[in-house]
């Protein structure tokens, strides 16, 4: 069986690929031998292993499951080429490996990738022959490497605590499609909701002598732009009005064309190259007219106060950890969390496959995007993180459904920041970073407390206590009821701010809490409080939540978590997806926001 068959890359769409998923030969290579030994060539020996391809050989789904630590492993495939691809360039994409990659082709080392987060690409056209194609890769995921952003993946063979199995290797989709030698290679949108514009960017490689793009741009089957732009240079940008086009003057009211979790208007947009007047390249995408900002304390949605109802998600499957079992999985745990009366989720220590991404554009559904962080601070790991953090906002600024980015999180990877200089200004860097490539989004600079400069003022605090600790949860309620308050407290003996920084009147949001821990089946774990039953989890994650509704000052916030991972049998989903409740009591409760928040 072939798993992950949908086509990777939602926002780039071309007609014409193949997929690479599938069996591969594999092979461990505990003592670093495989390159001096030359594995990379069609006579080598060496692969003794079969591993199901996007599934890292540490889960179940990948047909080895052994979470023992090989830091080099080396994947091998033969393939072909379509017959009705010649003529035109060979891309060979990889959706993500952990962490360093060297890929070959027929023998032949075509390049090098570092970060295990999001994809990488070559040409390989000037390395195919006639016949049969062989892809190597190599890579290696450095166990006792604390440099490397890792997340949430831990560095013992069994998963601890807050720790997980880790994943090595490809963990998504490898696919290959043909271009034309002239070819889009970039599409950008930018939307301005205040002017009803949008900004469109390309980049073409390849010669642009005489050529054109035709850009068409629709809106539920409707035209409302039809462009042919003449190209002189390869990046390109132009900008479009939409208010002024037919469709929103008769058909739709003011706000009728924003995206938003309730309304996921998307417009469809289809670009070619022309070349005298022949296409010669075709994509299909998408954008969304969505606006976030922060003003007087609220976070504004198409500027309009939004309340936003997140809810943590670590995206992880217990048969194929990092990598969903099938698209299907994807779309399922944002159903579900909207069942519950969630508009959004904070992904949490991992960058999430675009097909997320694509399914929460789709079904309206807002994002936190975060990246794994480092377990320790050094100047060659904050420069791997910036390092991952330029291609994550490149991969996926397009996705309207992003709403905030989280560089760093709770003073992992800068644990010091509190007094240390050095670590704020990586703080203050990354959060500067951020907002220098992407003006549409908010970014938090420390999520959970010792922040320097953030859009918000992101808190965690797990201390309500169980039902019977009355002092405790009267003392998290006291925690929650004014700012002064919320900014005085340590609800993890860290201050909210690092020393020499304050709060500026940026939006308070709790972004971790609860963690109600209930075991159901089998499952053995932990939660922050623990409950016996069905009624009494429900009972309790009301508890909790009128405190938090009841908060004069907070203005949204990220519940923990979506489902049980591993040893945290804190979900409100077992780690299988099955409720753990009647999910429409949870929505009950979480629509109490319409009439305790908007009451005040």
């Amino acid at each position: 069986m072939i798993y992950r068959q949908e086509y990777p890359r939602p926002q780039l769409i071309r007609e014409k690929w193949l997929n690479l998923n599938g069996v591969w030969e594999f092979a461990f290579d505990n003592d670093n031998v495989g390159t001096e030994q030359k594995w990379y060539e069609l006579s080598c020996r060496a692969f003794n292993k079969e591993i199901n391809v996007p599934f890292a050989y540490q889960t179940k789904l990948s047909g080895i499951e052994d979470p023992t630590f090989h830091d080099i492993v080396w994947y091998k495939r033969e393939f072909e080429i379509p017959e009705n691809w010649s003529g035109n360039r060979v891309i060979l994409h990889f959706g993500a490996v952990d962490y360093r990659a060297w890929v070959y082709i027929n023998e032949q080392f075509i390049g090098f990738h570092e970060g295990g987060n999001v994809g990488f690409h070559f040409d390989i056209t000037d390395h195919l022959k006639n016949g049969k194609q062989t892809v190597v890769v190599k890579v290696e995921d450095p166990s006792t490497d604390e440099t490397i952003p890792r997340g949430k993946q831990y560095w013992i063979e069994e998963s601890d605590s807050i720790w997980y199995t880790r994943t090595t290797g490809i963990w998504q989709t490898v696919w290959i499609e043909p271009v034309n030698p002239t070819y889009l290679s970039k599409l950008r949108f930018t939307p301005d909701v205040d002017r009803g514009d949008i900004c469109v960017e390309f980049e073409v490689a390849g010669d642009v002598t005489n050529k054109e793009v035709q850009l068409d741009i629709q809106f539920k089957g409707e035209g409302i732009v039809k462009d042919t732009i003449r190209i002189n240079e390869k990046f390109n940008r132009r900008s479009f009005n939409l208010y002024n086009h037919k469709i929103f003057r008769t058909s739709f009211h003011h706000d009728g064309w924003n995206w938003t979790p309730e309304n996921p208007n998307l417009f469809n947009v289809n670009i070619k190259i022309l070349d005298n007047g022949q296409t010669i390249d075709e994509l299909d995408s998408y954008f969304g007219m969505r606006k976030i900002h922060t003003e007087n304390g609220m976070v504004y949605l198409n500027n309009r106060p939004y309340y936003q109802k997140l809810v943590l998600d670590q995206g992880y499957w217990q048969e194929g950890l990092l990598t969903a079992p099938t698209d299907e999985d994807l779309k399922k745990d944002i159903e579900l969390a909207k069942e519950m009366g969630f508009n959004g989720c904070r992904k949490h220590q991992k960058v999430e496959d675009p097909r997320f991404l694509y399914w929460a554009d789709k079904l309206g559904y807002l994002v936190w995007g975060e990246c794994a962080a480092s377990p320790s601070y050094s100047e060659y790991a904050a420069a791997r993180l910036m390092k991952e953090w330029i291609e994550i906002v490149e991969r996926d600024y397009n996705h309207p459904s992003i709403v905030a980015w989280v560089p760093l999180n709770e003073s992992w990877g800068i644990p010091n920041v509190r007094d240390n200089r050095q670590q704020q200004h990586h703080s203050q860097a990354m959060y500067h970073l951020i907002h220098s490539i992407d003006t549409t989004r908010l970014v938090i600079s420390n999520d959970g407390w010792e922040m320097t400069k953030s859009d918000i003022s992101a808190i965690h605090n797990y201390n309500h206590g169980n039902k019977d600790e009355a002092a405790k949860y009267a003392k998290y309620k006291e925690d929650l009821e004014s700012k002064e308050a919320i900014l005085a407290s340590m609800p993890a003996k860290r201050s909210i701010y690092a020393n020499g920084f304050k709060h500026e009147g940026e939006p308070i949001i709790l972004t971790e809490f609860g963690g109600i821990g209930f075991k159901v089946g089998d499952d053995a774990g932990w939660g922050y409080t623990s409950v016996a039953n069905a009624e009494d989890f429900v009972n309790d994650y009301s508890r909790i939540m009128h405190a938090v509704y009841g908060s004069k000052i907070l203005h949204g916030y990220c519940y923990t978590q979506l489902t049980d991972v591993e040893q945290e049998i804190n979900g409100l989903l077992t780690y299988n997806r099955e409720p753990k409740c009647d999910l429409k009591e949870i929505r009950k409760i979480n629509e109490m926001w319409h009439l305790e928040v908007i009451g005040k």
